[in-house]
């Protein structure tokens, strides 16, 4: 339950302040490499005006992509869990009180949760629920200690964005990941000629040490960036989260199945980054779904994780998820 704004004490607000030290980090060093490579590097070492335009028109290019990315994935709102999701006070109350019956919570929580669109279930097969939301928690969700909710498809919480990477922002974060990495390329790259002048004394002046370090940082970032940019590629292409990769999610009447959302690669990528190519690249909101119910490998298979104890409601599941994608896609062989 959240806590009025006259409640919340000096302390909650110096948390909420020291969460975006490591943000306010990131924005320093980006606006002084913006400096040493615009200023130092180019209007000051950079000889011939061709070579400084170049340099100059393809550093701006991926400077504003990272940026507007980076901006995206720290203000996008976490996806949150609607409000048929949540447990009646009085059933909730009753679920806690009787914690150690699992056969009253589960009767409960049955009744509850019957009509919901959920496949997910804990490892005995019960309904995940989240006690401090007090809600049945929707497939993919998890609840966030940092951001105190649950947050639709939850991939992790980044102390860099000062946010959750979920539903609503994965695109942005791997976009992210994506133009910091060509931004640090581009860098490194570009001043590596200068880099080596310095070592040969070819430079003089307080530029050369912002050269010199602007080309460290741009390899030290560069280095950190890659190795995570590839795994959410990974990530995207096999459909699964940070979460999902450190503990498959079970499906009812299954078990954990780690490619339960496995429905093809290209349809893996579509899921995040949309079917229309022009928009890909660009960090605007694109996933198809609404971050409550995704298509399933075994749907596409022609069988199906119940998620109530009803035929005719899995046969009404399997139309539902096929129809959510295009014939062309249901196709397509399960990679």
């Amino acid at each position: 339950m959240a806590v009025p704004i006259e409640n919340k004490s000096t302390c909650y607000w110096c948390f909420k302040a020291v969460k975006w030290i490591p943000v306010l980090f990131i924005v320093t060093f980006v606006a002084w490499s913006y400096y040493a490579y615009v200023i130092q590097l180019c209007f000051y070492t950079v000889e011939g005006p061709v070579k400084k335009i170049l340099y100059l028109v393809f550093y701006h290019l991926f400077f504003f992509m990272f940026s507007w990315s980076y901006w995206q994935t720290i203000f996008t709102d976490i996806g949150r869990v609607p409000s048929k999701f949540k447990i009646p006070d009085a059933d909730f109350e009753t679920v806690i009180n009787d914690s150690n019956s699992l056969e009253v919570q589960n009767t409960i929580l049955n009744n509850l949760g019957r009509y919901l669109p959920i496949v997910n279930v804990t490892v005995s097969g019960g309904y995940r629920f989240c006690e401090k939301c007090r809600i049945i928690k929707p497939d993919r969700a998890h609840h966030c200690s940092v951001c105190g909710v649950c947050v639709l498809k939850m991939d992790h919480h980044c102390p860099w964005i000062n946010n959750c990477v979920s539903f609503t922002n994965y695109k942005f974060f791997v976009l992210f990941l994506g133009y910091a990495l060509m931004y640090c390329l581009y860098v490194s790259l570009t001043s590596l000629p200068y880099f080596i002048d310095f070592w040969r004394g070819d430079l003089t002046g307080i530029g050369k040490f912002h050269i010199l370090f602007l080309f460290f940082v741009a390899i030290m970032f560069g280095v950190s960036l890659m190795s995570l940019f590839f795994y959410h590629c990974y990530l995207v292409s096999e459909n699964r989260t940070t979460l999902e990769a450190f503990r498959p999610p079970c499906f009812r009447g299954v078990g954990p199945d780690k490619y339960g959302f496995h429905i093809g690669r290209y349809n893996n990528f579509q899921e995040v980054f949309g079917d229309n190519l022009k928009t890909w690249f660009f960090p605007i909101s694109t996933s198809s779904g609404d971050g409550i119910e995704y298509p399933l490998r075994s749907l596409l298979q022609g069988s199906t994780y119940h998620s109530m104890d009803n035929t005719q409601n899995s046969t009404r599941d399997i139309e539902t998820e096929t129809s959510k994608l295009n014939p062309v896609q249901t196709e397509i062989s399960i990679l």
